[in-house]
């Protein structure tokens, strides 16, 4: 039996649909126009009355949410997070480590393993750190810190069954070229991030994809451009936006879009135990956090990650830029899947996933469809 949402506002990634209808089991069976379709035997129809659908999220560095964190290495607990987060919309994650014990990581990445065999919404895992720069290190704890090692990689990445999308690492570190290269032979996008690299030092390097654009980096300065300034000046380098307003001010989350465009920002999450939670106190790579006012912050005032859902993260970048839905499903969804090869995922289009969302009115995710499975928020 086969699901139809008609007269729909579709978006699919590719184009828009104004008066539209997507037909889907698990996979997209048919889509286009209203004057175009025809009605079939078992159809399960559904109006949505110009309710908007888009492609489903995709969010490539989130540690946690829901009391739960991808470092708990349960699998049980990272399916029921991962669960939980599909309700915001997301429908491909990559569950992200932070700085760690050797052993710690390990035990993440078998539970990433175990998790993703059963969970085919998690398509892969961001590793962020140990490789990092101290005096950058934001909310990673500093005495796990170590310079880029290539065995230590590839160990986790054989736990991870090969899992390893995305690793953010230091570029100016000793041993970075020699580690980029297992990257690169292993389909692993090394993403530059907590790092203090020069703009000469970045140019050195073969980073692709800058981690949390602005925050936990080597700023943009008249005289050295840093990260930051290196992320601005180069056409094609990938770059991620926590759009919260808290780790990055919505004037400059626009300063962003305009000088990159929509086509090479990815909106992500950077997410935490504690979203979905009530204010208080919690945990972070076994710092305290205080979380309050939609914050999440250590002892000493340094932020720990967000509690920043998507649909938030959606609707925010809209807000704060001023783009088009177009262009926020280009960043939500589209950019993702094309870098990091997701073939299966990103667009609305004919033999690709059912994966997506219906928005309401005011861009809020009714309901979703991940593998053509509904997780409904109207109830």
């Amino acid at each position: 039996m086969s699901i139809v949402l008609k007269h729909a506002e579709v978006y699919t990634g590719l184009e828009v649909i104004h008066d539209g209808y997507v037909r889907f089991d698990k996979q997209i069976e048919g889509i286009g126009p209203m004057s175009e379709y025809r009605a079939q035997a078992g159809d399960q129809v559904e109006f949505v009355n110009q309710k908007k659908i888009v492609p489903g999220f995709i969010d490539v560095h989130t540690h946690g949410g829901y009391g739960f964190d991808t470092m708990d290495g349960d699998e049980k607990q990272i399916d029921e997070m991962v669960n939980k987060m599909v309700h915001e919309g997301i429908t491909t994650i990559f569950p992200t480590t932070m700085t760690q014990s050797n052993e710690n990581i390990a035990h993440a990445m078998q539970g990433v393993a175990k998790a993703a065999e059963k969970n085919p919404v998690i398509q892969g895992t961001h590793l962020e750190g140990p490789f990092i720069a101290e005096i950058y290190k934001g909310a990673q704890p500093g005495k796990y810190i170590k310079d880029p090692d290539v065995g230590l990689l590839d160990q986790w990445n054989q736990i991870s069954g090969d899992r390893i999308r995305v690793i953010t690492y230091a570029p100016e570190d000793k041993g970075a070229r020699k580690f980029e290269d297992y990257c690169l032979s292993h389909g692993i996008v090394p993403a530059a991030g907590h790092s203090n690299a020069t703009r000469e030092q970045m140019l050195a390097s073969r980073a692709t994809h800058i981690t949390h654009l602005y925050n936990a980096q080597r700023e943009f300065k008249h005289r050295e451009p840093g990260v930051t300034g290196h992320a601005m000046l180069e056409d094609d380098l990938y770059c991620e936006l926590i759009c919260d307003g808290f780790h990055i001010v919505p004037d400059m989350i626009k300063l962003a879009f305009d000088q990159k465009g929509p086509y090479k920002i990815e909106l992500v999450t950077d997410s935490m135990r504690a979203k979905g939670m009530p204010e208080g106190i919690s945990e972070l790579g076994g710092q305290k956090v205080i979380v309050k006012d939609k914050q999440a912050r250590l002892e000493s005032g340094n932020l720990a990650g967000s509690v920043l859902t998507f649909n938030d993260a959606f609707k925010n970048v809209i807000s704060f830029t001023g783009c088009s839905i177009e262009e926020a499903v280009l960043m939500s969804s589209v950019n993702q899947a094309t870098e990091f090869g997701l073939d299966q995922k990103g667009t609305l289009e004919i033999g690709k996933d059912a994966d997506l969302n219906v928005l309401n009115g005011n861009l809020n995710v009714e309901c979703v469809y991940s593998y053509g499975r509904l997780f409904d928020n109207r109830k």
